[in-house]
């Protein structure tokens, strides 16, 4: 608190604000610095305050929630230093797919963005005029989008190699999942199902549909059944790795369409919920009694976030993708850049980087929103009631409100600009797939 006192960015903040100038580019630098834990005064602007006050009378006036509701209504709006408004924003509420912010912290700070899950393929016996005298064995380490794409390209592959037909079993073993089923034998079958295009499911048909033009179709045929052991045996032939995609891609797909499997699979790989919340409650700056989590996905109501710790995460999030050269954008979806997923047909305010979040009851949305006279502005809005559909109408509301009060922003700021990338090598799954079998 003392550096951000004695920077000087405080002191130029109130000047600008004072002014009545554009200070987005200092805000930008505020926010980089930013956390909820260094708030140090009110925002002298009212606007805010004003803004979310209309909101929440509008929540009863237009019935939506009774007064008896308003203690489960969170909200926390935030610009560098300046608290601009707060309803229970320290109060951990359900926070619904909000989790998967503390997910994806935690996750990107473990791993960082470029890390690949590896899927190792092995065989328990020669390979002999194109069958494979013994098992085939897949050793999964957590890939959360092991998907049909990824067992086509893998059927070819071995395909390449000679191998036509496996004389045993299909063995699984430890972290895998496909097509989002994390159960190893269900996720076997799956596998088995894809490797041999005869057998086909309406869903690999289409999933092949979607790849380039003129891929192969795979014939693996495994004759003996699925099996699931808790340790790959001694003596085994590597013949494939298989590598997932980068994990900002991985948290970026997660936090599109807030793929449930997806977060439990990278909460997993990082110890758990109870590492996610510990963890993320650190690197957020605020107390761990702000984030309490059951799992990784936020299925349950018992996955509690406060307002306040939720918008101090995704500052985390951004200092963290800083560090490499990306961007918040990189990791969640951006209105006016992305249509799918959670935030289509929503209607915010333009380049507002967020996350949704929604249970039977729970209507979320949390995220950062560029503005001429604040900058980067911090929201976290979380609603309790059973029109969902009204309460996302409602936040969608306030976020315009709240632009229009604050002024549009007339350039994206750099630090809500997604990082492209040209350099990255092919990322289709036959990219990914490394030959480790080499016949003598």
């Amino acid at each position: 608190m003392l550096e951000l006192l004695g920077s000087g960015l405080f002191s130029l903040w109130l000047e600008m604000a004072k002014a009545q100038i554009q200070p987005l580019e200092a805000l930008s630098v505020l926010a980089w610095q930013g956390s909820p834990s260094f708030i140090l005064v009110p925002d002298p602007s009212p606007a805010g305050a004003i803004t979310v006050q209309e909101y929440l009378k509008g929540l009863i006036t237009s019935k939506l929630i009774d007064q008896n509701l308003m203690s489960s209504q969170g909200i926390w709006l935030q610009s560098g230093p300046m608290l601009m408004a707060n309803h229970q924003g320290t109060v951990p509420l359900p926070a619904a797919s909000l989790t998967k912010v503390a997910t994806s912290l935690v996750a990107f700070k473990a791993w960082g963005p470029n890390h690949q899950f590896e899927t190792l393929v092995s065989s328990t016996g020669p390979l002999v005029n194109g069958v494979v005298q013994g098992d085939l064995v897949i050793t999964g380490s957590g890939d959360p989008m092991f998907v049909g794409e990824e067992a086509i390209a893998l059927g070819n592959t071995l395909n390449k190699m000679g191998i036509k037909q496996v004389k045993g079993n299909l063995v699984i073993t430890g972290a895998f999942a496909m097509n989002f089923q994390r159960h190893p034998l269900l996720a076997g079958q799956l596998l088995k199902q894809a490797l041999n295009h005869k057998t086909w499911s309406r869903s690999v048909i289409f999933q092949y549909s979607v790849m380039p033009k003129g891929t192969p179709k795979p014939q693996v045929i495994i004759t003996g059944n699925i099996k699931v052991e808790a340790q790959p045996k001694v003596g085994q032939t590597l013949l494939v790795r298989h590598l997932s995609l980068p994990l900002q891609k991985l948290i970026k797909e997660m936090n599109v369409f807030s793929n449930n499997d997806i977060a439990e699979m990278l909460a997993e790989s990082v110890g758990g919920a109870d590492v996610v919340s510990t963890s993320a409650a650190q690197l957020a700056r605020v107390s761990k009694s702000e984030i309490l989590l059951i799992n990784g996905s936020g299925l349950g109501k018992e996955n509690r976030i406060s307002p306040r710790a939720v918008c101090a995460m995704f500052m985390a999030l951004q200092r963290e993708a800083s560090s490499y050269q990306l961007t918040l954008a990189d990791l969640f979806p951006t209105s006016g850049l992305d249509n799918r997923g959670t935030i289509h047909s929503r209607h915010m305010p333009k380049a507002t980087v967020m996350k949704t979040g929604t249970l039977n009851d729970v209507s979320a949305l949390a995220g950062v929103v560029p503005t001429r006279d604040r900058g980067l502005v911090w929201f976290t809005i979380i609603n309790r009631g059973g029109n969902i559909s009204a309460f996302r109408d409602q936040q969608d509301k306030l976020l315009q409100h709240l632009e229009k009060e604050l002024e549009v922003s007339t350039d994206i700021p750099a630090t809500l600009i997604p990082h492209l990338d040209n350099s990255l090598p092919n990322l289709g799954a036959a990219n990914r797939n490394e030959v480790l079998y080499k016949p003598s």
